[in-house]
């Protein structure tokens, strides 16, 4: 349909009925378009203008509808909502969103659709719009938004309403600092949103910090998942920086968040792939809980749960999130963005909380029974774990590496049984710790314990490579020791001549276990043998 027909029906040549009309044929038209032609540009401005003329006054609902639907799909365009992103515009949208309400109920469900296309609209042009961003923070737009949840909370047939003010409560709290702080310090953000996100989730409480497991449960409706995962990222942004607890009121209200969590990461959506969105923007929160409120993933397992059990506590979340983590280590892709906030966030529980360590460990490093094949290769989670220590993603391979030297108390000689010397390598240069050693966080001294098996192939396993071989002949048996001589000085001369082409560069290792040119650690030990020499 012709733009100047359109612009011509809204510029107040037709009638209401004829606005609408034409509106609704020119959003069936362009629902699903998000590239514009440049060349109209100037009309698409003026129909905006021209709609928010038409919204301003008093008219029918299904005109509003028309028109707000018509101004979502143009505001697409960041060009054009210059004459859109004014405070008067912006209070004509937020009126009628029943943002401008405090006191009145939303109960006339035929004013459901106006609402959410208006918040529709409003996500869309704080989204594309810096100015909409700066007078959100001065119309105190994130008060209200707070405020519409509260009249959400015992309503029914909102869930679309709460799902659209929760988004751009994520939108305002990402893209404006002081908005998100004025969340988090002000308006009691974090306790809005956590009590939103558990009524989306329908939690019931048995005991404190403990909700009901109904395992005949049907899946969460496709709206209730989306009012979660709003209501997660919204609380993600509000929670950064959330290391430290420093009352006793705020270590209350994010046990109560990582109980509602737990829950959640027990939930299903209705689809496999939104199960997955559900449970890994879960696990992004998660790792904006203080480690010190983490052990309520874990409870004590009563009689009848039929849950996933270690030393009496309910493990069922703990194994949703290493099987999680598993899932996206198959992927293969994405490491970065996928894997590395549930690899960090098992590596806190693991490093703080004994019985998740534990029960983590038995399933990812168990006793070692067959070395004969090298760490990294197979298909066990110790495996492909082993194979993202040598990742070419230096944040990948830290990670995955920390998460299993905290599985082996950080103890080097536990770490090099199951991985081998070459792939702990950049773990123990980083950590100072090629002398071997332990890193620098306590755990209990409870002691690990070989198998049989392990035992009698100790003495024949490859500390480099960490597997079992075959004893290789030795090619220098039948050399004459004029040969050894040979092949000696030619080794010598080919590595003295990459170090002057400064293609490689002599290392050793300091006293303290750190990597040093081999000058440097070869005086620096000397320095220490006389010292030592002296003091005696």
């Amino acid at each position: 349909m012709e733009l100047d027909a359109v612009l011509e029906a809204v510029e107040g040549r037709g009638g209401a009925e004829a606005v609408e009309r034409v509106l609704a044929r020119y959003n069936e038209e362009n629902r699903a378009i998000f590239r514009f032609d440049p060349a109209d540009e100037d009309e698409r401005k003026k129909l905006c203008e021209g709609i928010l003329n038409i919204l301003e006054k008093d008219t029918k609902t299904s005109c509003q509808v028309a028109c707000l639907e018509a101004l979502r799909i143009l505001s697409r365009d960041k060009k054009v909502l210059v004459p859109v992103t004014t405070k008067r515009n912006m209070q004509i949208l937020m009126r009628l969103a029943k943002l401008d309400t405090v006191e009145d109920p939303l109960e006339r469900l035929s004013e459901f659709p106006v609402i959410v296309e208006a918040l529709k609209c409003l996500c869309n042009i704080i989204f594309n719009s810096a100015i909409a961003q700066k007078l959100s923070l001065e119309l105190n737009l994130a008060a209200m938004l707070c405020n519409l949840l509260e009249k959400c909370k015992d309503q029914q047939s909102v869930d679309d309403i709460k799902c659209f003010d929760l988004r751009l409560l994520f939108l305002l709290s990402l893209l404006h600092t002081d908005i998100r702080s004025q969340l988090r310090q002000e308006l009691q953000g974090v306790q809005v949103l956590t009590q939103a996100l558990e009524s989306s989730l329908s939690v019931r409480w048995t005991e404190e910090y403990k909700a009901a497991e109904d395992r005949d449960r049907p899946p969460l409706s496709l709206q209730e998942t989306d009012c979660a995962i709003e209501a997660l990222k919204a609380l993600f942004n509000v929670t950064l920086d959330s290391w430290n607890v420093h009352s006793k009121n705020e270590s209350h209200q994010f046990r109560y968040m990582a109980a509602i969590l737990r829950h959640c990461l027990l939930t299903a959506g209705p689809t496999e792939d939104k199960t997955e969105e559900l449970h890994s923007n879960a696990i992004n929160l998660l790792s904006n809980v203080p480690v010190s409120c983490l052990d309520v993933l874990i409870s004590p397992s009563s009689q009848e749960e039929s849950d996933i059990k270690y030393n009496g506590m309910n493990m069922g979340a703990i194994q949703i999130l290493l099987d999680f983590m598993e899932k996206r280590i198959d992927k293969g892709s994405s490491y970065r963005e996928g894997l590395t906030p549930v690899l960090s966030l098992l590596t806190d529980c693991c490093r703080t909380h004994r019985n998740i360590r534990k029960f983590i460990k038995a399933q990812v490093l168990p006793p070692l029974r067959d070395v004969s094949s090298r760490p990294e290769v197979g298909t066990t989670v110790r495996n492909k774990l082993v194979r993202l220590m040598t990742h070419v993603d230096l944040g990948v391979k830290q990670i995955a590496a920390e998460f299993l030297f905290v599985l082996c108390k950080e103890r080097v000689d536990s770490l090099l049984k199951y991985t081998g010397y070459g792939n702990a390598a950049g773990l123990l240069a980083a950590r100072g710790l090629l002398a071997g050693g332990r890193g620098d966080h306590w755990y209990s001294d409870d002691e690990d314990t070989d198998t049989e098996e392990y035992k009698s192939a100790k003495p024949n396993i490859n500390l480099i490579t960490g597997h079992l071989e075959e004893p290789m002949p030795n090619p220098m048996d039948e050399m004459t020791e004029e040969q050894k001589e040979y092949e000696a000085m030619k080794l010598v001369n080919m590595f003295d001549k990459l170090s002057r082409d400064e293609l490689i560069k002599p290392m050793g290792v300091r006293p303290d276990g750190t990597m040093a040119p081999l000058e440097e650690a070869v005086s620096q030990c000397h320095t220490n043998k006389q010292d030592s020499s002296d003091s005696d």
